[in-house]
Formats: C-alpha cells, structure tokens, sequence
C-alpha cells in the first residue's frame, strides 16, 4: 500500500478533517481516505444508506388534497395585528 504526503494544509481544512474524524470515532488516516474514495467515487457516502427504511410511512397529496389543507388551515396565515404590539 502506497503513502503519501500532503503538505499545505490550511488550517480550518485541519481543523474540519479533525472534527470530522472525531465525530465519526476514526483516526485522521482513515477519515482523509474515506473522504477521498467518496470524492472520487470509489465508495459511496455510507450515511445515505437508510434512505428508503421509512419510505412505507411517507406520501405525497394529491392537489385535491393539498387545495383541502390550505382551506382548513387559511385562517392561520392571518396575522392579527394586535398579536405584535
């Protein structure tokens, strides 16, 4: 396996791959090669791996609908002047 050296990093770049490899529980190493085969697409991004796991309780409305809800709740987008006094 190959090494390398990366010289001139500025330092809120430093700062931000730390906290990142923190936050994530990994060494700086890892969290730099793991940001790199994301970047160049050999890996994807593992926290969009859940994505779809609550798709079965999510729905779109149909325009009836949505026209039926903005009706039921108009009178809450009245501002009442009296309220900002």
């Amino acid at each position: 396996m190959k090494s390398m050296t990366i010289h001139g990093i500025e330092k809120h770049l430093a700062d931000m791959i730390k906290a990142r490899a923190e936050s994530e529980g990994l060494s700086i190493n890892k969290t730099i090669k793991k940001l790199l085969e994301t970047s160049l697409g050999i890996k994807p991004p593992q926290n969009k791996k859940h994505l779809n796991d609550f798709k079965e309780f999510c729905g779109v409305w149909t325009a009836d609908e949505l026209n039926e809800f903005k009706e039921k709740t108009s009178d809450t987008r009245k501002i009442d002047p009296k309220d900002w006094q």
